[in-house]
């Protein structure tokens, strides 16, 4: 059983750690630019992210990460691939287990949904400053196309503490 009051990630058994949800979020990059969201409702609700969310039961992490761009963007990934893992512990009980992907270009436009906003973003002016306190050390690791896994431990919307893997 997961220690759910860990406040550091040495306190937690990561081998027998499981997490409530699996996850997923896909970015696409493409001309020195990244597509990310505005997200509307659910956790972040009011952050800038990547597009994803939940793996529905059976379903592989690449279909999800492509059936939540589908979702929330209108839009199909081009060739995505398999970045990185999250590990994210929340005090509060809450956990999940995030697949990232990464996708050098899209078919169609994105379009606001009632999940998102898209917003191209230049590389050098991602608001690290509206998005999750962790993205800003691993994601600059997807952009430079190095593989990465992340353990963090949050409190709400504060980091307490982390380690983070390059691979």
């Amino acid at each position: 059983m997961t220690d759910t009051s860990a406040t550091r990630v040495a306190d937690i058994d990561w081998s027998t750690w499981t997490a409530v949800d699996p996850a997923t979020l896909i970015f696409v990059i493409r001309e020195g630019r990244i597509l990310l969201i505005h997200k509307k409702r659910g956790l972040g609700k009011g952050k800038i992210n990547g597009p994803g969310g939940r793996l529905e039961p059976g379903e592989a992490p690449e279909a999800a990460a492509l059936r939540e761009l589908r979702e929330e963007l209108g839009v199909t990934a081009v060739d995505p691939v398999f970045m990185g893992e999250h590990r994210f512990q929340f005090v509060d009980g809450y956990s999940t287990y995030v697949h990232v992907f990464r996708a050098p270009d899209l078919r169609g436009t994105p379009v606001e949904t009632d999940e998102a906003v898209p917003l191209w973003v230049d590389l050098d002016a991602i608001p690290y400053d509206r998005m999750w306190e962790d993205d800003k050390l691993w994601l600059p690791l997807l952009v430079e196309g190095r593989r990465f896994s992340g353990y963090w431990i949050f409190d709400g919307d504060r980091m307490l503490d982390y380690r983070l893997d390059v691979l």
